[in-house]
């Protein structure tokens, strides 16, 4: 069933609410409601998500390349900067460096991606958004779905790479996926926030930029924590660094990452997901009115 069908037998079956008495619906729903509703319409999320992505490839020259295409250009300027520390503290530089490195690029460039797209995404989606009723919050999560797939296929070159250079496993390993799932859902979060308030205000996307820019300059992305000695403990007050460190120290290093900063990065991203979906559930009724 394309989009087009779906939306026009949604719009036959559902009238669009606008104004005060949508905001008095929205405000009556209770939450277990919108989550048996957002179940409901998961076929639309799939669709949406299926659609970005191959909008995102489609007439593309480097096809599936361009998913790997950020995260190497971040391995490869991460590299450089491992190199200069190395030179600048008599060290050579280890595998395990360039092992980190690579292991934080790929998830933290997931980040920008859902962050990115996700901000556009209302913007980009005004028909959808003002003529059919659904649960807006799809839209966002769409985007996040579709970034989910560049990291499957940056995560296989990954795996190719680790291959490579004869990193060794470990039961340590078994954290990679509770980190994921953390980063995941800090990403839908963050993603719900940017996109609700880019309909009001929309100078927030280069407010997003900006943040996406130098963010990695406050993340341990080309470097460790460890690296800036005592002070590093403030980096972890970045709730992405956790992650990214926990991914370092088990993939990398073969040990447990710090659980009380894993833990506090999980609550973070717990805040900012259930955070975000009220502030986008409390804006959804007006968004007809902002597009």
């Amino acid at each position: 069933m394309t989009l087009r069908v779906w939306s026009r037998r949604r719009r036959d079956k559902t009238p669009h609410l606008s104004g005060a008495s949508a905001r008095l619906e929205c405000a009556q729903q209770p939450v277990r409601e919108s989550l048996n509703e957002l179940y409901k319409y998961r076929e639309l999320l799939y669709m949406l998500a299926y659609r970005d992505i191959k909008a995102r490839y489609k007439q593309s020259v480097m096809g599936l390349l361009w998913a790997i295409l950020m995260p190497v250009l971040i391995v490869m300027a991460g590299v450089v900067v491992r190199y200069a520390y190395a030179l600048a503290s008599g060290k050579p530089l280890e595998t395990a460096d360039i092992v980190g490195v690579a292991v934080k690029a790929v998830p933290w460039a997931f980040l920008v991606s859902s962050v990115r797209f996700g901000c556009n995404c209302l913007v980009g989606n005004s028909n959808l958004v003002t003529k059919v009723y659904f649960p807006k919050e799809i839209v966002p999560m769409a985007a996040v779905l579709a970034s989910l797939f560049d990291f499957a296929v940056a995560s296989a070159a990954l795996l190719i790479l680790l291959i490579a250079l004869r990193t060794s496993w470990s039961v340590y390993l078994l954290w990679a996926p509770a980190l994921l799932l953390n980063m995941i859902l800090l990403a839908a979060g963050i993603a719900m926030v940017v996109s609700a308030a880019s309909l009001f205000f929309r100078d927030v996307k280069y407010i997003v930029e900006v943040a996406l820019t130098f963010g990695i300059f406050f993340t341990p992305v080309f470097y460790d924590v460890s690296m800036l000695g005592s002070k590093g403990k403030w980096l972890l007050l970045n709730p992405v660094a956790p992650i990214l460190e926990g991914l370092n120290a088990c993939v990398a290093h073969q040990h447990s990452p710090q659980l009380l900063w894993i833990g506090y990065s999980l609550g973070f991203a717990m805040a900012v997901f259930f955070g975000g979906y009220f502030f986008f559930k409390h804006l959804e009724p007006a968004f007809a009115e902002s597009v």
